[in-house]
């Protein structure tokens, strides 16, 4: 009995070491997640890929804009002959929008992805504000010249 205690130490001890020296397998990094569709679906075509749609979350955005969450390499045979189909990928998409609000979907503002589209909804909404707020003045200017002309005829 003393035996296979020491024997089964032994091996979970060398599994461990085992282990450590060469740690736990990598994920594979997806090349598509993050980009929009369009964007994703140019690079798979230029490394001859085909295209297909898995799933598509929600119906804010275009295909086009739409942003893919994943893809995979298809996980079926041909029809035709039974081979492994290798030249085909599968998109995930998710079309819910920019950013999540109270009535809309979309990405959390504590991904990266929610994140970069909050930066670029607040830049946008103070570019529309400071356009405004431009011809706001120039139409108050407007005004008070032509104020100041009526106002003094003699001139």
């Amino acid at each position: 009995m003393k035996k296979l205690i020491v024997l089964g130490s032994g091996t979970v001890g060398a599994l461990a070491a085992t282990t450590a020296l060469f740690g736990t397998g990598v994920a594979a990094a997806d090349d598509y997640a993050g980009q929009t569709y369009s964007d994703a679906s140019s690079a798979a075509g230029d490394a001859g890929q085909t295209v297909v749609v898995a799933a598509r979350v929600g119906d804010k955005l275009d295909q086009g804009d739409c942003i893919v969450t994943r893809s995979q390499t298809a996980p079926f045979a041909s029809a035709n002959d039974g081979a492994h189909v290798s030249n085909t990928v599968q998109f995930y998409l998710n079309c819910n929008g920019g950013v999540a609000t109270a009535t809309n979907p979309g990405a959390s503002v504590a991904s990266p992805e929610g994140r970069a589209a909050k930066a670029a909804a607040d830049e946008a909404e103070a570019k529309a504000l400071a356009e405004q707020q431009a011809a706001e003045q120039q139409a108050a200017s407007q005004q008070e010249q032509e104020l100041a002309q009526v106002s003094t005829p003699d001139q």
